[in-house]
C-alpha cells in the first residue's frame, strides 16, 4: 500500500505564519480532542477549531473533507492509541499521538501544532517511519555576513519562523530562504486584538520597515492588494517587496509590504535604517508580518540563501553584539535609530 503522504500545514517557503496568544489550555486534552474528532469523521466540529490559516491551507471545508477521505482510504480506521506526547516549540504546543490503523503495518503518528489558546495551526498526519522533511543543502552554513545589518525595524518584534533546523524554521527546507525570518508584534502573547479579523487588528500592522544595510534598490514592488486575514495570494509569493543589493554579493529581501506604503523605487540609494515601506498582509501570507531573508542573487526563488547575522540587538532581554535570530525570541534593536 502506498504509505499516505504527510500533510503538513505550517505553511512552506514565504507565506503564513502562526498567530500568538497567551499560554496554552491542557495540551493533551487538547490533542486528544482534535485528533478524536478527525479520525471519527466529526469536521465540523473539529473545522471550528483550527486556525484561518490553517483553514485556507488545508483548501477549505473540502479540502479537509478530502484529506480525511485519504487518510480512510491509505489507513483506514485507528485502533488503538500507542502513546501520547507533548512537547513545546517555542511559543507552540505540539501534541503526537502515536496510532495502529487497519490498513498499515507501521504506526500512524498524528500531529498537532496549537497556539496559546488552543487553536490548531498545523498539523500532519503520516506513517511513523516515513522520512521527516529535511534542511535544504547549502554551501554557506560557515560563512559570515559582509554586510552590517541590522534589523530592519524598531521596537520589539517576535520571531515566529528563524534558525537553521526545520522545527525552528519552515523556510529551511528551501535552497533561496534557507535562512529566513517571518516576524510579527506580539502584546501579552498576542499577534492580534479581538478576533484577528481584519489587517488593522495586527500588532504589526503599518509598522515602519527599515533597510537593514546600506546598498541599492533593485526592487520596489507596491499596488498588490493586502490580503484579508487567513487567505492568501499565491500567484505573487512576496507581494509587495523591496530587494537591495548590498553591492558585495549579498541582496536582502523584505515581502509582505503594505500595499501604497513602498517609498523607495529601484535604482535609488539607501542607509541602514532609511524607511523603504510599511509592514503589511500582500502575497503569500495569511497575516500580516514581514519576510526578511539575505541571498546572493537579486531574483526571488533563484539562487542561494546566506546567513543574516545581524549586529547590536537584544534577544530576550540579552545583549546580542552579532547574532541569527531564532524561532520564539524577541528581539529589538539595541538602541533605537
Amino acid at each position: 500500500m502506498r504509505p499516505l503522504r504527510a500533510l503538513v500545514l505550517l505553511i512552506a517557503a514565504i507565506g503564513a505564519v502562526p498567530g500568538f496568544a497567551g499560554e496554552p489550555p491542557d495540551t493533551l486534552e487538547r490533542g486528544r480532542a482534535l485528533t478524536g474528532w478527525l479520525h471519527s469523521g466529526e469536521l465540523s466540529q473539529l473545522w471550528k477549531e483550527i486556525d484561518p490559516s490553517l483553514q485556507t491551507a488545508l483548501g477549505g471545508a473540502e479540502g479537509l473533507a478530502s484529506f480525511r477521505r485519504r487518510i480512510d482510504a491509505q489507513l483506514g480506521a485507528e485502533l488503538r492509541v500507542i502513546r501520547e506526547d507533548v512537547t513545546r516549540d517555542g511559543a507552540f504546543a505540539v501534541y503526537t499521538r502515536t496510532s495502529a490503523f487497519d490498513r498499515t503495518r507501521e504506526p500512524v503518528e498524528t500531529v498537532w501544532t496549537l497556539d496559546a489558546a488552543g487553536t490548531a495551526q498545523g498539523l500532519s498526519v503520516r506513517p511513523k517511519a516515513a522520512s521527516p522533511a529535511i534542511e535544504a543543502p547549502s554551501r554557506h552554513l560557515d560563512r559570515e555576513t559582509r554586510t552590517e545589518l541590522h534589523l530592519p525595524f524598531e521596537g520589539e518584534w517576535t520571531v515566529v519562523w528563524g534558525g537553521r533546523t526545520v522545527p525552528q524554521n519552515h523556510h529551511a527546507v528551501t535552497v533561496d530562504q534557507r535562512f529566513a525570518l517571518d516576524l510579527v508584534v506580539t502584546i501579552d502573547g498576542a499577534s492580534h486584538r479581538s478576533k484577528g479579523e481584519a489587517n488593522a487588528d495586527y500588532h504589526c500592522w503599518g509598522r515602519p520597515i527599515l533597510a537593514p544595510g546600506p546598498g541599492l534598490v533593485v526592487v520596489a514592488s507596491d499596488g498588490l492588494r493586502d490580503n484579508t486575514p487567513g487567505e492568501m495570494d499565491r500567484r505573487q509569493p512576496p507581494g509587495n517587496h523591496v530587494v537591495i543589493d548590498h553591492m558585495n554579493g549579498e541582496y536582502s529581501f523584505l515581502a509582505h509590504l503594505r500595499k501604497g506604503s513602498v517609498g523607495t523605487r529601484a535604482g535609488r540609494e539607501v542607509d541602514t535604517g532609511d524607511p523603504i515601506g510599511e509592514c503589511g498582509n500582500s502575497g503569500s501570507s495569511s497575516e500580516p508580518h514581514l519576510h526578511y531573508h539575505l541571498q546572493d542573487t537579486p531574483e526571488f526563488g533563484a539562487g542561494e540563501g546566506l546567513p543574516a547575522h545581524f549586529r547590536d540587538f537584544v534577544a530576550d532581554g540579552a545583549p546580542v553584539a552579532l547574532g541569527e535570530p531564532t524561532r520564539g525570541q524577541h528581539i529589538q534593536p539595541a538602541r533605537e535609530r
